[in-house]
This record gives structure tokens, C-alpha cells and sequence, in this order.
């Protein structure tokens, strides 16, 4: 039978996010399992949490994950990339799992969402985000464009690294040094400017090396949008609803906020975050009531969706 499972990279300074993210993958699948991809050495703690309240491994081995850290680095060269652990998610394609999905932890779901793991019966590689529609920028330089390196139908294909799924095995550890080397040596095709580091390179890995991909916003009927900088979503309980396609989301994710009060979507995160523990909610994080503009905002959106139908 073929194993599937979940991927996290995590360490002991986004505890908060870990237990969200968690919380929430528990309520909708109890089962599936969920292994984490130490971010760095500091990671003790959150592993002794996520394995006592949900069932979390940690990755069988780290050795491998620090030498292949380690090698992908020094393609590089140290100081190159901003965030370098990034790229120890690429563990991944060499762990338990036939079948895996990664998800950042600044991220919640709202159903069984190991589910999408079935497109891959028709696929290699699955995303699920709009990140295409706003161009190539935090991702790849016009260089790409203007020496031909991608075709405008390929970079359609472009992805958030925070939520993907594939199959063990398709990427080998030389295919990762390969890729690597092979960007290390075109630095003009990537956008680092705002201290990206994983996105533009494994983006450049997906459209080079896997031709069986698929975004899962290209469902029938379109898919529904899973950025918390998306204003126009439905809030309907904890849940949310995109009234461009009329569909619930399967997962919001904070991708470039950082979760605090006032930020997009706080008391969703808020509410996930403290689902096991609501005694231990801190007094000053209190459960959002919405105000009247919210409300009305939200019976707008639900009377322009039905009105669209």
C-alpha cells in the first residue's frame, strides 16, 4: 500500500505556528501522519510537543538532512541566500512517504487536506495557489524571459513553495546539486530582492525537471485562493469561503505577514492556535467579535456570489 503523509519544517521559535498549523490538520484528519524537518538544531522542544499532542516524527535522518544543507549551500556560497534552511524541506523527496505533502507552518486548513495527494494518480508535482497571476516578481529576474529560458505557458506553472505535493524518489540528491549548480552559474535569472531564498530555486527545479504538474486552482470551475493578503474572502464561522469561484478554501496561508493581532485573518489563527487549550488563550487575545462592517461586508460578498451564479 502505498504511504502518504504530511511535512512540516519547523523549530522551537515558531512553536505557536506549529501548534495552529497542527491543530488544524487534526481536526479534519486525525490520522494522517505528519513528520518534521528540523529548521535547525533549536528543535527540541517543539518536537517533544508535536509528538506527545499529535502524533509527530521527527524526519529518520537528520545526518542526511545537514549534509544535503550543507552541499546545497556551498553551491552557493555562504552568505548567498537569506534564509538558507529553507531549502532542508528538499529532505522531502528522500523521506517515508510515496506520496507527500509540504506545508509552511504560517499555515492553517480547513479540511482533510492530504485529499489533494489523490491528483497525483494523473501527476508528479502539485501546487495550489495564484502565485503565477502576479508575475514572475519574487521568483525569477526578466532575464529568464528575455534569453528564453522559460516559455510564458511554463512560467503559468510558477508556484508558493509554502504548499506543494509530490512522490519520493522523483528528484535525486544529484538532480538537486545539478539544479543548483546549474543556478548558481545564472544568478541574473532569480529575484532575491526581498530575501526569498527556497521559491526562485525550486521553482526553476519544477519547470526544468517534472513536465507532469498540475495547480490545483485549475480544478473544474476554478479553485479557490489560499492567501491571507486576499482581501474579498467570505468569513463564515472559522472557516472562509472565495466568493470568485463560490468555494470553500481548503487552507489560508500568512505568506509574508507576520501572524499578530491585526493582521489578515487574526482571529482564524487565533482560534486554531488555542482550539486544544482555550483556557490558555492569554487575556489579550481576545475571541474577535465581528464588527458591523465586517458583517455587513460579509452578506455583500455571500448576495454578489449568488447574484454571479
Amino acid at each position: 500500500m502505498t504511504s502518504r503523509g504530511i511535512y512540516i519544517t519547523a523549530n522551537d521559535k515558531v512553536m505557536d505556528h506549529a501548534i495552529a498549523c497542527l491543530n488544524s490538520i487534526r481536526a479534519h484528519d486525525p490520522s494522517i501522519p505528519v513528520m518534521l524537518i528540523p529548521y535547525n538544531d533549536d528543535y527540541h522542544q517543539v518536537a517533544e510537543v508535536l509528538g506527545r499532542d499529535y502524533g509527530v516524527e521527527v524526519y529518520p535522518d537528520l545526518e542526511f538532512i545537514q549534509r544535503l544543507s550543507e552541499n546545497l549551500h556551498g553551491i552557493f556560497g555562504e552568505g548567498f541566500f537569506a534564509r538558507p534552511n529553507q531549502f532542508r524541506k528538499q529532505a522531502c523527496w528522500f523521506g517515508p512517504f510515496d506520496r507527500f505533502l509540504y506545508i509552511d507552518t504560517d499555515v492553517v486548513v480547513f479540511s482533510a487536506i492530504a485529499k489533494v495527494l489523490d491528483c497525483l494518480d494523473n501527476y508528479d508535482f502539485i501546487s495550489y495557489d495564484y502565485q503565477h497571476r502576479g508575475g514572475i516578481r519574487n521568483v525569477f529576474a526578466p532575464a529568464i524571459i528575455e534569453q528564453g529560458v522559460f516559455t510564458a505557458a511554463e512560467l503559468e506553472d510558477m508556484f508558493n513553495c509554502g504548499f506543494w505535493g509530490s512522490k519520493k524518489g522523483l528528484v535525486s540528491e544529484q538532480d538537486l546539486y545539478d539544479t543548483f549548480a546549474e543556478c548558481a552559474a545564472h544568478p541574473n535569472y532569480f529575484d532575491f530582492s526581498e530575501k526569498t531564498s527556497d521559491q526562485p530555486i525550486i521553482n526553476y527545479l519544477i519547470l526544468k525537471r517534472m513536465a507532469r504538474r498540475f495547480n490545483l486552482v485549475r480544478q473544474p470551475g476554478g479553485g479557490p485562493g489560499n492567501w491571507a493578503g486576499s482581501p474579498h474572502f467570505v468569513q463564515e464561522g472559522m472557516t472562509l469561503v472565495d466568493p470568485n469561484v463560490n468555494k470553500p478554501l481548503d487552507y489560508l496561508h500568512w505568506a509574508g505577514y507576520r501572524i499578530q493581532p491585526g493582521c489578515p485573518y487574526w482571529d482564524i489563527w487565533a482560534y486554531y492556535r488555542y482550539l486544544r487549550d482555550p483556557d490558555s488563550r492569554p487575556a489579550e487575545v481576545p475571541v474577535a467579535v465581528p464588527s458591523p462592517m465586517k458583517t455587513l461586508s460579509r452578506k455583500a460578498g455571500k448576495l454578489l456570489s449568488r447574484l454571479s451564479k
